[in-house]
């Protein structure tokens, strides 16, 4: 590339870049420590961290453990039916928040496809903080499996057919050779769903609601604050907007460990 080439890029990719830098900097500019720690002392704030730190984590555990087979097949086969199920695990990032949020409560809400069942059985689900873990994998789940099907799809098909020879089984070259080589990949999809779960608002608030101590996460303060106090909104947002450059960080380091 010539001298010449970095500053014409430059021009042309400023649009873009300022288009994200300049709301995150006005948002920062807005907030000040003392406001932080204001909004982090109060009773409304810590039970949304709280509530959001134990939701994230448990829907990051399933969707690892639902997306990772899930992952190795895309990864793995070239059968029509690994087209279709890689577009159906796609869908949740293009669905518009409350359009998940509908869909969610037709399935698991009172009256819903599953949750009419479960509600004979004396489980409800909508408006409780089960209902929070579920609309975060629901939209999490995409994040994580995209990033492990590539750490699968990078890994050598040499290294399966000589396990294959010694009598490895797919369950076995799954485990043993796979999902250890792609291991980067997985926690780069790991970091990437919480975070994703963390920062879900739309599907949450219309199937869990907006309840404090039950089902108020982070991103359903920031909204109640907005309503309410705007300072406070905009200071639970600093946050999570520190966490999301942090997570983003973390991943791509996690990356460059990757292809080291």
């Amino acid at each position: 590339m010539k001298r010449s080439a970095p500053f014409g890029w430059a021009v042309v990719c400023a649009p873009a870049l300022l288009l994200v830098i300049i709301p995150l900097l006005a948002l920062t500019g807005r907030s000040s420590a003392s406001r932080i720690l204001y909004a982090l002392g109060r009773e409304e704030t810590q039970s949304a961290i709280a509530l959001s730190i134990r939701t994230t984590v448990l829907s990051a555990l399933i969707v690892a453990f639902i997306g990772l087979p899930l992952a190795f097949f895309l990864a793995r086969c070239r059968h029509w039916l690994a087209k279709i199920a890689d577009a159906i695990s796609d869908t949740p990032i293009v669905l518009p928040p409350a359009a998940a949020g509908i869909a969610l409560l037709a399935a698991f809400g009172r009256e819903g496809l599953v949750g009419s069942k479960l509600d004979e059985w004396g489980i409800q689900i909508v408006f409780t903080s089960t209902a929070v873990v579920v609309a975060q994998c629901f939209v999490a789940l995409p994040y994580f499996v995209r990033s492990a099907t590539e750490g699968f799809r990078n890994l050598d098909s040499d290294t399966f057919a000589a396990a294959a020879i010694d009598g490895a089984t797919g369950v076995r070259s799954f485990w043993h050779i796979a999902a250890p080589q792609a291991r980067a990949a997985i926690l780069a999809g790991l970091l990437l769903a919480w975070a994703r779960a963390l920062g879900e608002f739309g599907a949450t608030l219309m199937f869990a609601g907006n309840f404090v101590g039950r089902t108020q996460t982070m991103p359903l303060a920031v909204y109640s604050g907005f309503e309410g106090d705007l300072d406070i909104a905009i200071s639970l947002s600093v946050i999570l907007m520190a966490i999301a450059l942090l997570v983003i960080l973390a991943a791509r380091w996690v990356g460059r460990t990757r292809t080291a």
